[in-house]
């Protein structure tokens, strides 16, 4: 009898750090794999990876910043107490591997991971490695990345192209059950997908309704809009559809959707990618983040796949008319998506699991 194959995963702080792990999930399991998640005790990851019906331990975690806080004090700490409870955990469950999406809880996985000698890939999304994987860096045996501008910043040894995976389940969205979903009376018009990322956008959402009045003369609009960023003064609007966030009705909207707004976290634009919808992207600031939204945009726009708004220059009419642009060249978005290949990922990184795990 074959002896069960096991994996550890681990990731979190944002949706971008679980949900390409919660993708890889069914095709692990198809594969054979036990699977355990490792997260933080209260992350946002604990109830997306419950959800999936798959075992989680909740270990210590505490952040790393670039600027000063008090909490830096305390942190590294918890950090440490996270990487012990991660080496005995993962010396309990005697893993053939570890696979890590990233964020601050991952760092004390991974280091742990090499103390125990089990192979540990890390996967990073951005195009410039964040301050937690490049911490893990030193203890993954490979390391993937969605872009090939993200090579350069890696040892070429470990690193290797795999792109975003991708839930399947995307693929096989019911344009009808969002019509019905968003009450929208038929389909007679083309529908706005606008999308902020998990947490929202305050500043896309006010841009997008500044418009709302000319853009319900062309579009349905659909408006992911994010947790307590509801506008109730906008209800009933008819072909106006606002949501804080959507689960499994996504997939449906996606199917429905004609082109889409959205931030550019990698695994929000992979999607996009995926599906081949033409897309506007308006990145988070430099002065809001670290940056990488910007790059991840930039080199969307090269390849011909966006239409990318800086922050700064958001204004009612550069989106009215970046909307305009895109849904009128929108097949020449799509032949650029189409022509890209988009790799396969769950299978490449299926494949890299296992030739690098322990048999």
């Amino acid at each position: 009898m074959e002896k069960t194959k096991k994996i550890v995963m681990t990731g979190g702080g944002t949706a971008g750090h679980v949900t390409p792990n919660i993708a890889l999930m069914p095709a692990l399991q198809e594969a054979g794999y036990d699977i355990t998640y490792i997260g933080s005790y209260n992350g946002m990851e604990k109830e997306l990876i419950e959800a999936q019906h798959i075992p989680y331990i909740g270990i210590s975690s505490g952040k790393l910043r670039r600027y000063f806080d008090w909490k830096n004090f305390s942190d590294p700490f918890k950090v440490l107490k996270g990487y012990s409870q991660a080496v005995s955990i993962l010396k309990k469950l005697k893993p053939n591997i570890v696979f890590s999406k990233g964020g601050f809880v991952s760092v004390p996985v991974v280091l742990a991971a090499k103390k125990c000698k089990i192979p540990a890939i890390i996967h990073e999304s951005d195009i410039t490695p964040g301050l937690a994987n490049r911490i893990a860096i030193r203890g993954a045996k490979k390391v993937c990345c969605n872009f090939p501008e993200t090579m350069q910043y890696l040892p070429s040894e470990k690193a290797v192209l795999t792109g975003s995976p991708i839930r399947r389940e995307l693929f096989s969205g019911d344009a009808e059950a969002a019509l019905r979903y968003c009450g929208f009376p038929n389909h007679d018009k083309p529908v706005l997908l606008v999308v902020g990322g998990s947490s929202g956008s305050k500043v896309v959402n006010q841009a997008v309704r500044e418009i709302l009045p000319e853009l319900l003369e062309q579009f349905y609009v659909i408006h992911l809009c994010g947790k307590g960023n509801l506008d109730n003064q906008l209800n009933g609007i008819i072909g106006y559809a606002q949501f804080e966030y959507a689960n499994a009705e996504l997939t449906d909207m996606f199917a429905l959707a004609d082109m889409a707004v959205s931030r550019a976290g990698a695994n929000s634009i992979c999607e996009l990618l995926a599906l081949h919808k033409p897309n506007i992207l308006i990145p988070l600031s430099a002065a809001a983040s670290r940056g990488d939204q910007i790059l991840n945009a930039k080199s969307f726009a090269k390849q011909g796949f966006s239409y990318v708004i800086e922050e700064e220059n958001l204004t009612k009419q550069s989106l009215l008319d970046a909307i305009k642009e895109v849904y009128t060249n929108r097949e020449t978005y799509i032949k650029a998506m189409s022509d890209s290949g988009q790799m396969d990922s769950i299978k490449t990184i299926l494949d890299l699991i296992e030739k690098e795990a322990i048999h």
